[in-house]
């Protein structure tokens, strides 16, 4: 993966944050600096641009820079231009007084989607994009439904052998912040055990 460590290398060079995990790498750009070096790595053979993601901050555990992100996943497609199979992600942090990034539309005709996504989802806008207009919600709805502070409508989803979910509850026991996510109408959650004496007893014909 020649294009990925030389990519490393000058970003080192250039002061900027390089963070790796899981196999994966990220290098963090300023977003000044964004632009000129997409150009730039298109033309030294990233040829693919294969995705854009925002990310909020707003809850994160870990204090970051600005609240919002968005990252680009960049991969030198082997068999193409040259290509090596070299695979990266372009990350930028956004300001949340300033959520503006520029297009990239005008390098990577597939970014025109993506962007759009974004910016419905996160409000981060692309300037010089050609059609910046919703893709996802609503033209009436007010928000963007991935910020962190969007506020959500929701409703128990009760399943037909009476197990339910609580919004709230689920989303905090993803958390962490209480031990079960899912409740039994009528009663307790049921345990593993319950629930195993309940299957051998209808395997054995009982009622």
């Amino acid at each position: 993966m020649r294009r990925l460590e030389e990519l490393k290398q000058e970003a080192r060079a250039r002061g900027w944050a390089v963070e790796e995990a899981h196999g994966s790498t990220w290098v963090v750009v300023p977003r000044a600096e964004l632009k000129p070096l997409m150009a730039e790595l298109k033309a030294r053979g990233w040829n693919y641009l294969a995705d854009i993601v925002g990310i909020d901050y707003l809850t994160y555990p870990e204090r970051k820079p600005e609240r919002f992100s968005v990252v680009y996943e960049l991969v030198s497609l082997p068999g193409y231009k040259e290509g090596d199979g070299s695979r990266v992600f372009i990350r930028v942090y956004v300001p949340e007084q300033d959520p503006r990034l520029p297009t990239l539309t005008d390098l990577w005709r597939g970014a025109d989607f993506l962007e759009r996504e974004v910016y419905d989802m996160f409000g981060i806008r692309f300037e010089g994009h050609p059609d910046l207009r919703k893709i996802l919600t609503p033209e009436d709805l007010e928000g963007h439904p991935l910020r962190k502070d969007f506020p959500l409508g929701e409703t128990p989803t009760l399943f037909k052998e009476g197990r339910f979910i609580d919004p709230e509850a689920f989303r905090a026991g993803l958390a962490g912040n209480k031990p079960g996510l899912t409740g039994w109408r009528g009663g307790t959650r049921k345990g593993y055990s319950e629930v195993a004496a309940e299957v051998q007893k209808a395997i054995k014909g009982g009622s």
